[in-house]
């Protein structure tokens, strides 16, 4: 393999997307000390409509597309991606090149006021962009008030720091990776606040054409990793799960050797008033066959009903 010249990185100009490109950057120009790295900042319609919550307006492939634009039209070689964001159904055009290693994967409880969600009163608010945490908000504290919160992460904070909620509900890993940890009062257990498919793990995507390209970005992929993110990413595929469903699916290794994983999944209504959950551990080597058995679980317990009644 002859070693690239140059590679471009499409990536959102969020403060966190930025972070995550520098961050593939910084290990790219590691692996190749005499590539010129470049990063190409693109504002994608996620980032410009935020007066709607994303259910509503396309989902998280709103992140994306334009960073696949810059792979179409020869712009870019890469666009790096927070992977809970990429549609669980790519373009035959487009394929993930490496799914790197995972930074913390749960949720954060993030408050001025309050230690934890159990130290909160009844009818206090607490703010999240996501139908999956919302529906175990009300299933596990049904006497908070949710409401939706959009922006960017400074933007979630600032809402906070105005005293528009009493909490709210990000994911830990960017918190982690923009030196915000101090802002994390509690990390949520998953028991409590199971996690998106893909969270806290960082995708890199490329033209499927472009086989050089996947050869250069292999070393940065992460074996164990990409295996649990394509089990979770499996059941939300398996299920239609977008912004629009309230689903999480979470895989870790179950043995020292990484050669099992387990996984733990569920489908709710919004309101958290119906819920089918499910867990199985199964063969590392084939994740999506341990995602599709964990989906035809949960089918099983009424998640297609759960599923009609949202399409309504």
């Amino acid at each position: 393999m002859s070693s690239p010249e140059k590679i471009v990185i499409a990536t959102r100009e969020s403060r966190l997307a930025l972070w995550q490109a520098e961050h593939v950057r910084s290990l790219l120009q590691a692996l190749y000390p005499a590539c010129a790295v470049e990063l190409m900042g693109m504002t994608t319609r996620g980032d410009q409509i935020l007066d709607r919550p994303l259910s509503k307006v396309g989902g998280k492939g709103l992140f994306v597309k334009e960073l696949e634009t810059a792979l179409l039209d020869g712009s870019a070689h890469i666009a790096v991606h927070s992977m809970k964001d990429v549609p669980m159904e790519l373009g035959e055009d487009f394929t993930l090149v490496a799914i790197g290693p995972r930074e913390v994967p749960q949720d954060a409880f993030v408050s001025n006021k309050y230690a934890s969600l159990d130290d909160m009163p009844p009818g206090t608010i607490v703010g999240t962009s996501s139908l999956r945490r919302e529906a175990q908000l009300h299933a596990r504290y049904p006497y908070l008030g949710v409401t939706p919160l959009r922006g960017n992460l400074d933007t979630r904070l600032r809402k906070l720091d105005s005293g528009e909620y009493d909490a709210i509900i990000l994911a830990a890993a960017g918190l982690t990776r923009l030196g915000l940890k101090d802002r994390i009062r509690a990390v949520i257990p998953a028991e409590d606040s199971l996690p998106a498919a893909g969270q806290g793990a960082l995708g890199i995507e490329a033209l499927a054409a472009r086989k050089d390209v996947a050869e250069w970005l292999a070393p940065l992929n992460d074996p164990v990793t990409a295996a649990c993110v394509r089990a979770e990413r499996a059941v939300s595929r398996a299920l239609g799960g977008s912004c629009e469903v309230p689903l999480g699916a979470y895989a870790v290794p179950h043995d020292a050797g990484c050669d099992q994983l387990w996984l733990r999944g569920f489908v709710a209504s919004p309101d958290g008033a119906r819920m089918a959950t499910a867990e199985f551990a199964g063969s590392a080597a084939e994740p999506e066959a341990l995602g599709l058995k964990l989906a035809a679980e949960l089918r099983a317990q009424g998640a297609d009903d759960i599923l009609a009644c949202l399409a309504k």
